[in-house]
């Protein structure tokens, strides 16, 4: 039996903030209790951990993350030994990845294949969504049989033609499907068909810098698909969760259907937050560096993002980690801004650049963990994560709230050879972390270990 004793830090989870002592044991939290009571000045240990002056915070939950991603004639460039590692670094312990079917081939196979790629190499626990590029009546059935498993939730795209297109019918009959069997559609929310035109357009009068990968996915068409996801999920009486919102209209369209009362969720992603098109402009083809899709849009939509994760009509801050070096992978584009490769690295980055939202005043400290560690936890069927409370994993974080870095790809551990936020000055850092009661990362020295990370089964998500 292993017990660790965390004491003289200030406990922050999404309902509270207190002054507690907490007690773990074999990898569980067993209990929390006043630092002055007769109970916690009687508890022994076998490690104790003094976090005076710190935050005791439960270990990020990341929902969103691409490792080892094949993608344009190239793969995301953290697999899940580095990704992992760099998760742990950044305070998240629990990552949920992306299982990909390609057309023609069974959903089975290609969680097979991500299984295989994650087994045994990952320093946090992990999970997996499924992507569905082909949906038909063999993929509908395999969907039950892959939530009765603890896969259960289904990302489908309506961008992407020829690569995971899926039209409205598709759309439909698989949200009818998941309606039926408990899972969660998650959608990648813009029209694709459209945008390929405007990018043929582009091409042709010769706008070739990246800048043009974001004038050419126009907010308007990200918001009109998320309507229209919206509409079908209403007519399939199935519960939607659209990935990566950047667009203050697709905001809007969210708060509209939650308004009405509609089980409809959005998720939102560091990039958006303190990234704009600016990034996008940098010259001398630095802008590909910021190339992902949904893309970064004006300054201005920054403000609706924020307005929506305190009001809940966001209620998700994942990464969408995806990165692709700039030597090699981001220079595939040099001359045509359709073929750079689309995605950010930031596994390591989001719980200090939502601490910073805290120091900023965006935020409050609970929504902080809410929309980091409590709602993704508690959306995506991830019971003991996401909190501190007895019964739960033992995932925490001891955070200095006041200590300041500098980001940079210099010092990260993310492997890709750029920062998104190179040079960017935050209030806050990851000191300790524990994953089921194991310290991975003791005072900014990685002490885990590949194999350390377990799959998890997820619970079909709730009504």
């Amino acid at each position: 039996m292993s017990r660790t004793l965390i004491r003289g830090g200030l406990v922050i989870t999404s309902a509270e903030e207190l002054r507690a002592e907490v007690l773990t044991e074999d990898g569980r939290v067993a209990a929390l209790a006043a630092p002055d009571s007769t109970i916690a000045q009687g508890w022994t240990a076998d490690r104790v951990i003094d976090a005076t002056g710190k935050y005791v915070i439960p270990g990020g939950v990341d929902v969103h993350t691409h490792f080892d991603l094949p993608f344009g004639g190239t793969a995301s460039s953290d697999d899940f030994t580095t990704g992992t590692r760099a998760a742990a670094w950044g305070g998240t312990t629990t990552v949920v990845d992306f299982a990909v079917q390609s057309r023609g081939r069974a959903l089975r196979e290609g969680l097979d294949a991500w299984h295989a790629k994650a087994e045994g190499n990952c320093s946090v626990d992990y999970g997996f969504h499924m992507i569905l590029s082909d949906v038909n009546e063999g993929t509908l059935k395999e969907m039950d049989q892959l939530v009765a498993e603890g896969c259960t939730s289904f990302k489908l795209f309506m961008a992407y033609p020829g690569v995971f297109y899926s039209d409205d019918g598709q759309i439909l009959r698989a949200m009818q499907r998941a309606a039926g069997n408990g899972g969660l559609i998650m959608m990648h929310a813009e029209n694709g068909p459209a945008i390929d035109v405007l990018v043929e357009q582009a091409l042709a009068a010769g706008h070739t810098e990246p800048r043009y990968h974001g004038e050419v996915r126009k907010a308007l068409l990200e918001a009109e698909a998320t309507h229209r996801a919206i509409q079908l999920a209403r007519v399939a009486g199935a519960p939607l969760y659209v990935v990566h919102v950047s667009a203050q209209e697709a905001v809007a369209e969210l708060a509209r259907a939650r308004r009405l009362g509609l089980p409809v969720f959005g998720e939102t992603c560091p990039q958006y937050l303190f990234l704009s098109t600016d990034n996008l402009a940098e010259p001398d083809f630095e802008g590909a560096k910021y190339v992902c899709s949904t893309p970064l849009r004006p300054r201005e939509h920054q403000a609706a993002l924020w307005r929506g994760l305190r009001t809940g009509d966001l209620q998700v801050v994942s990464t969408d980690h995806c990165p692709f070096c700039f030597s090699g992978q981001k220079e595939l584009g040099r001359g045509d801004f359709s073929k750079i490769p689309n995605g950010l690295p930031g596994v390591e980055n989001r719980m200090d650049l939502l601490h910073q939202a805290v120091v900023d005043g965006h935020i409050s400290r609970r929504r902080w963990i809410e929309i980091a560690c409590a709602a993704p936890a508690r959306m995506f069927g991830l019971p003991g994560k996401g909190t501190i409370a007895p019964g739960a994993d033992a995932d925490i974080v001891i955070y200095d709230p006041h200590t300041e870095q500098t980001l940079s790809a210099a010092t990260h551990h993310m492997n890709v050879d750029y920062s998104a936020y190179e040079g960017k000055r935050v209030t806050g850092r990851v000191e300790t972390v524990l994953s089921r009661g194991e310290v991975i990362l003791d005072r900014g020295k990685f002490t885990g270990r590949p194999g350390h990370g377990r799959y998890l089964p997820r619970t079909p998500v709730s009504r």
